[in-house]
């Protein structure tokens, strides 16, 4: 159909598009996938032809944010990579990017070679995205093929910006996970980032390493990364892992750094718990001294440490002791629609954990309708929920008013006991 010319008017040139407003990601996007309403949820034939407007409107956007990433102001090819960006991780719109997959790619290879700083880190990002959103096959692995020797050549490179390797460093792991499909391409992939993060260990006399926050920021997200690339190792490679790094990875817990000592302590705790599913008499010989650091951590009381981020540290650690320890884990439920799903290890976690770093707050919907994060934590096929069953999964407003009430009442009860109750003395 034809858009009429007030449409085009309103909507002005491509230099200024703007990226999605939060109005814009909190739409109830339920009602805009087919694989979860069906035409008999519409009211009237009024009320679908308005959904099939906003469709096309919010496709005729999307063409504007694609066209406006090769423009020649970087603040409007800023605002481009943000727009996609937000609508990769809010929808899935899986038929709308596999018609244009070559199209973004050349977008984001431009915006990574000739981009600064943060247009860089968002092209990284949306190709990560953009992977997340094809899946696992050949259109993946097409995408990647291209855009793998750049963020290799950005994350080797100390003269790059930093924030561009440090969002390089992230996306990489991840686009590996997904769209690699060559067992000693996934190893040369890990071998970069144990290039970055070992320049981060203590000294043989307990010394830490003289790095910037930001260099020690893209130390923690190399070895996050590595990490998650531990969770698709065969036995055989994380037999030479465990050999080579396990002795070693104690030394990051005496990083000045409370996220590096936090993903250090994450990544031994995945490791045993990878070592035990492989040989369930797993036995490390520096065990003891182990334990005792960690639980130093999850009992630090240095007065020279921020009180959020000794909060913080103890938390995780009590959790990576145990681990150790105990090989126990915290589990933890994820609830999603009508369906839940169960965080009960540490490779689940870390796997869930770099997933929502990308897609934020639309990882419950991607649980739901992208069927390649539906395979990786084996859902199933996604499930279609029909209009009466999304109708009784919504509460009134007055409902929720209810609840609401009900919760402030509680909690100011509670709060009340607490409270130091003077008694005015009056003067006699």
């Amino acid at each position: 159909m034809p858009r009429t010319k007030k449409k085009n008017g309103r909507r002005g040139q491509n230099a200024h598009v703007q990226p999605f407003s939060d109005e814009d990601a909190s739409i109830e996007t339920l009602s805009h996938c087919s694989s979860f309403s069906d035409s008999t949820s519409v009211a009237d034939e009024g009320g679908e032809a308005s959904e099939d407007t906003a469709q096309e409107d919010f496709q005729y956007k999307l063409k504007g944010f694609i066209d406006s990433t090769v423009d020649k102001s970087a603040k409007t090819r800023q605002g481009a990579l943000d727009g996609l960006k937000t609508a990769m991780a809010t929808r899935i719109l899986y038929e709308f990017i596999s018609e244009r997959r070559m199209t973004i790619t050349d977008s984001i290879e431009r915006c990574l070679k000739k981009g600064k700083g943060e247009e860089q880190r968002a092209a990284a990002s949306l190709a990560c995205l953009l992977c997340i959103q094809l899946g696992s096959g050949i259109e993946s692995e097409e995408v990647f093929k291209t855009l793998k020797p750049i963020f290799k050549t950005i994350l080797a490179d100390g003269s790059a910006n930093i924030q561009a390797r440090q969002a390089v460093a992230t996306s990489l792991g991840l686009c590996t996970l997904v769209a690699e499909d060559d067992v000693l391409d996934v190893q040369a992939t890990m071998e970069c980032f144990e290039n970055l993060f070992t320049r981060s260990y203590a000294r043989a006399d307990g010394t830490c390493p003289s790095i910037t926050p930001q260099t020690s920021q893209l130390h923690t997200n190399a070895l996050l990364s590595w990490a998650l690339l531990l969770t698709i190792c065969a036995a055989s490679q994380l037999n030479d892992i465990l050999r080579k790094h396990l002795p070693k990875l104690p030394r990051l817990l005496e990083s000045d750094d409370v996220n590096m000592r936090i993903a250090a302590g994450e990544t031994i705790a995945l490791l045993f718990e990878l070592a035990r599913d492989m040989d369930c008499d797993f036995q490390f010989d520096d065990w003891e001294e182990l334990c005792d650091k960690l639980n130093a951590l999850a009992t630090d009381c240095n007065k020279h440490r921020a009180k959020t981020d000794k909060r913080k540290q103890r938390s995780v650690f009590r959790d990576v002791l145990k681990a150790v320890e105990e090989g126990d884990f915290q589990s933890e439920t994820i609830r999603f629609g009508t369906e839940r799903m169960t965080i009960d290890s540490w490779v689940r976690k870390r796997t869930y954990d770099a997933f929502r770093e990308f897609v934020g707050s639309g990882m419950n919907y991607h649980l739901q309708g992208n069927e390649f994060i539906r395979d990786v934590f084996e859902l199933g096929p996604p499930i279609l929920v029909d209009s009466a069953t999304m109708k009784a999964m919504k509460i009134s407003r007055f409902e929720r008013h209810l609840h609401n009430s009900a919760a402030f009442k509680a909690r100011t009860k509670a709060r009340s006991k607490f409270r130091d109750k003077r008694v005015d003395v009056g003067e006699f």
